[in-house]
């Protein structure tokens, strides 16, 4: 007989946040004694291969989703399973979940620099037409918006730059704000390797760094302490490991409900923000 698993379903999982979310579970469902197996859903095909095989997949005993979005047949498929289901850092319709509140961290760092005396601020999304991490993205651009809003300050879709997870992306996030002429003074970007990427393409473009462009990211990685990079911390590692809990819980039948946990997030200041 084939011995039971949880299946956890990642969207980038060498990603910072999702490889801290994985190593949480992973701690957790290996003390309780269940292999798991990790399976990419972030590129189309893959996800359609993945999805496909889950149900031929007689030894899944739980699911496990990271960040991840589904459309409703996809939702429909894998509820088909009718096995239990947690989710970290999202979503999944009647199960437990375990996050932050995306919308007011954003919030948090459009205060910091509003509090430095900016009022001309600008955002490095995440792709919203991804639609497998559009709740995140949608959650932090309101709070985006929430910020702004409290200040009495428009939001300037002209300085609301789409972009992905990565450097590379930050950097020609960034390289498309410089070529639309009239900079914000300071930015927001949805991670930290996005906020990273903006910094070389900023500093190389001879904007100085707080001092003509503040920047903070979202996350809290290790790369954000030694870049000096003012962020918005989250306990990524932490949110797998309580979500893997509630699953262990939801197997052993000692689960009622399906709780939503959020984890606090902090402001961490460091040197790419300063007055404007």
């Amino acid at each position: 007989m084939e011995r039971p698993v949880v299946a956890v379903l990642a969207r980038f999982p060498s990603a910072w946040f999702f490889a801290e979310a994985i190593g949480g579970i992973e701690r957790v469902l290996r003390a309780g004694g269940y292999p798991f197996l990790l399976h990419n859903v972030g590129d189309p095909e893959g996800r359609a291969a993945v999805l496909a095989g889950l149900p031929r997949q007689t030894a899944v005993a739980g699911l496990i989703v990271v960040a991840s979005s589904f459309t409703p047949e996809e939702t429909a498929l894998l509820t088909r399973l009718d096995v239990p289901v947690a989710a970290v850092g999202g979503t999944f319709p009647g199960a437990p979940r375990v996050g932050i509140d995306d919308r007011a961290g954003a919030a948090a760092a459009v205060r910091h620099l509003v509090g430095l005396g900016h009022r001309e601020i600008g955002l490095l999304s995440f792709d919203p037409d991804d639609a497998a991490g559009g709740a995140v993205t949608e959650a932090r651009r309101a709070g985006f918006a929430d910020g702004l809003a409290e200040a009495g300050l428009p939001l300037r879709e002209e300085w609301v730059v789409p972009a992905g997870h990565d450097a590379p992306a930050g950097a020609r996030a960034a390289s498309v704000l410089l070529a639309r002429g009239v900079l914000p003074t300071a930015v927001l970007a949805m991670s930290d390797e996005t906020a990273l990427g903006a910094l070389r393409t900023f500093r190389r473009a001879g904007v100085d760094v707080p001092g003509r462009m503040s920047v903070v990211g979202f996350d809290d990685q290790a790369a954000a302490g030694f870049a000096d990079l003012t962020t918005i911390a989250q306990p990524a590692r932490e949110q797998g490991a309580r979500a893997a809990e509630l699953l262990l819980e939801a197997l052993a039948g000692r689960l009622a409900g399906a709780p939503s946990i959020d984890l606090p997030t902090r402001l961490v200041v460091r040197g790419t923000t300063a007055p404007v």
